[in-house]
């Protein structure tokens, strides 16, 4: 169902394969099966998440991967009850969105920027080099996530590669602009015809993102940044945040990173109401 209905991403179908048997090894190990599972078996599970040292976010998600399984169960008739409903979810701290300013990422163009025009590299050096420079300036013009990134189709590149068509979770599909130094990094690395920009002799046939993780994390320490600073996803958070702070709506980030609710997209809240205080505070009567 999450797979042929939802058209779930292959990661998240592998993390709810992850959590519902873990879940369904806690309760079979206690004797119960999890077609009879009641409201304290789940409650004992969820105390059985936190003493493994598990953090509010993580046990979290897989009370949302239990719901969604037990919601499937009744859905399907298999149970007439949902022993998840009135179970609360573990409190998570309110945690801001780990980014860099936007003198940092441009240190990080500028590096890969250098790197990719070395005359003197190997082939197989400069050929790295480049793709780790076009994906950067990807990333940073649309942020998009790290797996709709590696694994972008050249089909994607439309109007002369002014936008970019994506498919995101749950096979929804977005337009995002692009700008000229991303156009032009595009258009110097990748080819037309069919398959993936960053195609890779992998299982997948596209660079894996781990791959570029750890390029992206030893340009950081290059470009004088602290690795553990750097991420594809700090860079997707630096996208979105220079962006309100530049003040762009928040529909339009919505938007733009493809999120299905705009409640995802809240987390940068803190960016509007520091622009909101300021707006405020030129206001006629708070100066008079």
């Amino acid at each position: 169902m999450m797979s042929a209905e939802r058209g779930a991403a292959r990661n998240t179908l592998h993390a709810y394969r992850r959590d519902l048997v873990d879940y369904c090894v806690f309760v079979e190990t206690g004797g119960g099966i999890i077609f009879s599972s009641g409201r304290p078996e789940v409650q004992r599970y969820l105390s059985a998440l936190t003493k493994r040292g598990l953090a509010a976010a993580s046990a979290a998600r897989q009370l949302s991967a239990m719901r969604q399984f037990h919601r499937f169960l009744v859905a399907e008739g298999l149970r007439t009850d949902d022993p998840t409903r009135i179970v609360p979810a573990p409190k998570r701290a309110a945690a801001l969105p780990k980014t860099i300013s936007v003198e940092q990422v441009g240190h990080l163009l500028d590096c890969a920027g250098r790197e990719a025009g070395l005359p003197d590299l190997a082939p197989a050096k400069l050929h790295r080099a480049r793709r780790l420079h076009v994906l950067l300036e990807l990333l940073y013009a649309t942020g998009m996530r790290v797996s709709e990134l590696v694994a972008l189709p050249r089909k994607a590149i439309v109007k002369d590669a002014m936008f970019l068509e994506i498919v995101g979770k749950g096979g929804r599909e977005r337009i995002v602009p692009l700008t000229d130094k991303a156009r032009g990094a595009l258009f110097d690395y990748a080819t037309p015809g069919p398959g993936f920009v960053f195609a890779a002799s992998s299982a997948n046939g596209h660079l894996a993102r781990q791959v570029f993780a750890r390029d992206l994390k030893a340009l950081a320490v290059r470009s004088g940044l602290p690795a553990h600073s750097v991420s594809p996803h700090v860079l997707r958070h630096a996208f979105a945040s220079h962006l309100l702070e530049g003040g762009a709506d928040l529909r339009v980030v919505q938007v733009l990173l493809g999120h299905a609710d705009i409640s995802t997209t809240q987390i940068y809240t803190h960016l509007l109401d520091a622009r909101l205080r300021a707006l405020v505070a030129t206001h006629p009567m708070a100066v008079a």
